[in-house]
C-alpha cells in the first residue's frame, strides 16, 4: 500500500514537471509585443450626468436629420425596403441559405418593376406626349367654354371680378408659369444632371441599407436586446416585432390603396370618354400618396380635359373623383390602413403639413408612416410607464 501511494505521488510530481515546463516553454515562446489581457477601469457618473449625455446625443441626432434630410430618407427607405422584402425572404429561408433568399428576392422585386415599368410607362409617355401637343387646343376650347360657366359664378359675387378679365388673368399667369418653368429647364441642365445622380445615389442607399438589415436583422435584434437591460428584454422584442407588423401593414394597405385608386380612376375615365386616362390613372395613383388632398389634386387635370370635351363629362368627373375622394376616405384608408395607423385624422393632416413644412414633397409622403411608428412607440410607454411618489409607492400610470 505504501508502495503504491509512492509511486502515485511521484507520477503526480512528474505530470506537475511536464505541465509548468510546457507553461514556461508558452511564456518564452510569446511575442514580447503582446501585452496582456487588462480588465477595463470603470468611469464613474451619475444618474443625471447619464440622462444629460442621453439628451445631448438625442438633440445632436435631431439637429443632424433636420440638416441632412437624406440621412431620415435613406433610413426610412431601407426599412421599408426591408420591411417590403421580409416575407419571401423569410419564405425562402426555409428551402435555401438566407443570402440566396435575399438576392432572389430582390432580382423578383427588379423583374416585376421591370415589367410594370415596360407595360405602364410607354403608354403613359405616349399620352403625356399627345397631351402637350394637344394643349393649345384644348386651352382654345376652354376658353370657348368658361366664359358661359364663369357668368352664373359672378351672378352670385363668387368672383372678385369679371369672367373676361379673370380669364386673362389666368391666361397671363399661365404663360408666365409656363416661361419661367421653362426657363428653368433650359438654364438647369447642370442641376438636373445632379438630380439624377443624385437619386441613383439615394435609390443605392435605399437598397444597400434594406439588405444590411435582411442580412444582419438577427444580428441587429441580438445587439438590441444585448443593450437593453435584462428586465425589460422581452418588452423591447415586443416593440421590435410591433415596429415590423406596423410598418408591414400601412407599406401593404397603401400599395393597394394606390393601385385602387389609379385603376379605378383610369377605368371610370375611360367609360366617360375623356381622353388620356390612363396617364391621368397614373397621376392619381402619384397624388393618392397625400392624405386627404391627394385625391383632389388629382382630379384638377382630369376634370379640365374634360371640360374640354363637353361639360357635361366635367360634371361627371367631378362627381368621379368626389366618389374617389369618399372611397379614399372612408373605406380604403380606415379599413386597409386604419389597423397600422390608429391615429385621429385631424393629426394625421397636421402631420402632413408639418412634413411638407419641414422637409417638402419627401415630408409630406413620410409624414404617415412616421406618424404610424411614433403611435407604436407612444402605446409602448403608455403601457409601461408609471409615476411614483417620493416614497417609491406606484400611481396610476
Amino acid at each position: 500500500m505504501p508502495a503504491q501511494v509512492v509511486a502515485r505521488a511521484s507520477s503526480q510530481y512528474l505530470t506537475g514537471q511536464r505541465a509548468g515546463a510546457a507553461c514556461k516553454l508558452t511564456l518564452r515562446r510569446r511575442p514580447r509585443d503582446v501585452a496582456p489581457a487588462s480588465v477595463p477601469t470603470p468611469i464613474y457618473i451619475t444618474r443625471r450626468t447619464r440622462t444629460v449625455l442621453m439628451v445631448v446625443a438625442l438633440l445632436a441626432l435631431l439637429i443632424l436629420l433636420y440638416r441632412a434630410p437624406s440621412l431620415l430618407i435613406l433610413t426610412l427607405g431601407g426599412v421599408a425596403l426591408a420591411v417590403v422584402l421580409s416575407y419571401p425572404v423569410n419564405w425562402l429561408s426555409a428551402y435555401m441559405r438566407r443570402g440566396f433568399a435575399i438576392v432572389l428576392s430582390l432580382m423578383a422585386l427588379l423583374v416585376i418593376l421591370a415589367l410594370v415599368v415596360m407595360g405602364v410607362v410607354p403608354v403613359v409617355l405616349e399620352q403625356g406626349s399627345a397631351l402637350i401637343d394637344a394643349i393649345p387646343g384644348i386651352a382654345n376650347r376652354l376658353e370657348e367654354r368658361l366664359p358661359s360657366l364663369l357668368e352664373g359664378l359672378s351672378q352670385r359675387g363668387l368672383l372678385p371680378e369679371s369672367p373676361e378679365r379673370f380669364i386673362t388673368t389666368a391666361r397671363e399667369e399661365a404663360l408666365e408659369a409656363v416661361q419661367s418653368w421653362a426657363g428653368r429647364v433650359v438654364g438647369g441642365l447642370g442641376s438636373f444632371v445632379s438630380g439624377i445622380v443624385g437619386l441613383a445615389v439615394t435609390l443605392f442607399g435605399i437598397v444597400f441599407v434594406a439588405l444590411y438589415l435582411l442580412a444582419d436583422s438577427r444580428r441587429v435584434k441580438a445587439a438590441l436586446l444585448r443593450g437593453t437591460p435584462h428586465g425589460y428584454r422581452r418588452d423591447m422584442r415586443d416593440l421590435w416585432d410591433a415596429f415590423g407588423l406596423t410598418l408591414s401593414r400601412y407599406l401593404g394597405g397603401l400599395g393597394l390603396s394606390l393601385a385602387i385608386q389609379g385603376v379605378l380612376s383610369a377605368i371610370a375615365l375611360l367609360l366617360i370618354g375623356v381622353p388620356y386616362a390612363i396617364l391621368l390613372g397614373a397621376w392619381v395613383s402619384v397624388t393618392a400618396l397625400i392624405p386627404y388632398l391627394g385625391a383632389w389634386l388629382g382630379g384638377i387635370p382630369a376634370v379640365l380635359l374634360a371640360l374640354s370635351v363637353s361639360p357635361t363629362r366635367a360634371v361627371l368627373t367631378l362627381i368621379l373623383f368626389f366618389l374617389i375622394q369618399q372611397l379614399e376616405g372612408n373605406v380604403l384608408t380606415p379599413r386597409i390602413q386604419g389597423q397600422a395607423v390608429r391615429v385621429h385624422p385631424i393629426l394625421v393632416f397636421l402631420a402632413v403639413i408639418a412634413g411638407g413644412e419641414l422637409f417638402g414633397l419627401i415630408g409630406i409622403v413620410f409624414a404617415v408612416p412616421v406618424l404610424a411608428v411614433l403611435r407604436v412607440f407612444a402605446d409602448f410607454l403608455s403601457a409601461r410607464l408609471r409615476v411614483i411618489d417620493t416614497r417609491g409607492v406606484g400611481l396610476a400610470g
